[in-house]
């Protein structure tokens, strides 16, 4: 059966809000693909299902609609490696990444007229993204990652005497943020650490603010 323009049109249409409801997502979080990405990667994937049903609708020999539409799956590879981030010991955009992976198959269902699919799939991937995403750093992150505020003296070594503690009491610098007071000669530093779950960390805080040049601290909730 043939498909009318209308047809193709809905569905690329119909694509472009699915993806770009889980690129909105993205988006909100400054992840490196967001929302315009999202709808080009579901957009294509539509796109390339219709010439595999039916741009061959000519062609004599033997047809197979999946042919095209398979190298979707391992071509989308190569963009999500490219949102996938390496930190130190940390690895960033693996969920960006997975979404990507997502929304090129929700584009292959829309593509072939799977909208129920297509949309119980955005649903779910849109759930998982952003209610199990906040229960995620409610439940499971804060309670390892803690944030910092310090004011030191302006020194040489400081920062080295700080990590040391840290290192010696298990804790693991995610990241540091400094901003230089030449006029009081003080250096203030926010830092996000995750300590180990059994840490106390009051005793975290009293430690640092008993090292030497030191002149305070605070927790930032």
């Amino acid at each position: 059966m043939p498909i009318t323009e209308f047809d193709i049109a809905f569905r690329l249409v119909m694509s472009c809000i699915l993806g770009g409801l889980i690129g909105l997502e993205r988006e909100s979080h400054d992840r490196p693909a967001g929302f315009r990405t999202h709808i080009l990667v579901c957009a294509g994937s539509t796109l390339i299902m219709l010439v595999s049903m039916y741009g061959f609708a000519g062609f004599e020999g033997p047809k197979d609609p999946g042919r095209i539409a398979a190298q979707v799956v391992s071509g989308i590879g190569f963009l999500g490696a490219g949102t996938i981030i390496r930190e130190g010991f940390s690895v960033k955009g693996l969920t960006t990444a997975a979404s990507l992976w997502v929304v090129a198959g929700i584009g292959l269902a829309i593509g072939t007229a799977q909208f129920f699919a297509a949309v119980t799939t955005t649903a779910l991937v849109f759930l998982a993204l952003v209610l199990f995403g906040h229960l995620e750093r409610r439940w499971l992150v804060n309670k390892c990652l803690q944030r910092l505020k310090l004011t030191i003296e302006d020194k040489p070594g400081q920062l080295g005497r700080i990590g040391l503690f840290l290192g010696q009491n298990g804790v693991n610098i995610r990241s540091v943020t400094m901003n230089h007071d030449s006029d009081k000669k003080t250096i203030d530093m926010e830092f996000v650490l995750r300590i180990p779950q059994n840490a106390d960390i009051f005793q975290l805080i009293q430690g640092i603010t008993e090292i030497d040049g030191v002149r305070s601290i605070d927790r930032i909730c």
